[in-house]
């Protein structure tokens, strides 16, 4: 249980970590820009169900919605590094 709790929390990071670094490119269009963090939004909140004894949705939906986070926000980062590395 402990070693499932701290690959969540390891995960969270990660999702965190990649949503602030696509927030901040500044070449993209902002909805680009801001869904990752919709995303991140979305499976935090999810995962506040748990507090309220409704698990279900947070179960469903948190995991998909941070892993969803993490590739978008990752995808933003990666494109733009290679956008900037082409044009200098």
């Amino acid at each position: 249980m402990l070693i499932a709790l701290a690959l969540l929390a390891v995960l969270f990071v990660l999702a965190l970590r990649y949503t602030i670094k696509a927030l901040l490119v500044p070449d993209i269009p902002r909805w680009r820009r801001v869904l990752p963090l919709a995303f991140l939004l979305t499976a935090a909140a999810a995962s506040l169900l748990r507090a309220v004894d409704i698990p279900e949705p947070a179960s469903l939906i948190a995991f998909p919605c941070n892993i969803a986070a993490i590739a978008l926000a990752q995808r933003e980062v990666r494109e733009h590094c290679a956008r900037t590395t082409v044009k200098g």
